[in-house]
């Protein structure tokens, strides 16, 4: 029999990227499922969950004081 421990499920977070072959592996049959979170997908739950973090979504608008002389008198 072969031993895995006593984990059903496996996690790993980076800030970076995960390669194509860590994600392969990740989801291996045969093997313990391995959910992966990558620097964007933090990002996105941190965000989401507001774990430490606000947003704020911001419009700056530029006016082109050239396209207005060409209106008026």
């Amino acid at each position: 029999m072969l031993c895995r421990g006593r984990a059903d499920k496996g996690l790993f977070i980076t800030t970076g990227h995960f390669t194509s072959q860590a994600a392969d592996e990740a989801t291996r049959d045969g093997a313990i499922a391995i959910d992966l979170i990558d620097g964007d997908r933090r990002c996105d739950l941190l965000k989401e969950l507001r774990l430490g973090v606000t947003t704020e979504q911001i419009e700056r608008v530029t006016v082109d004081p050239q396209w207005f002389s060409t209106i008026g008198p």
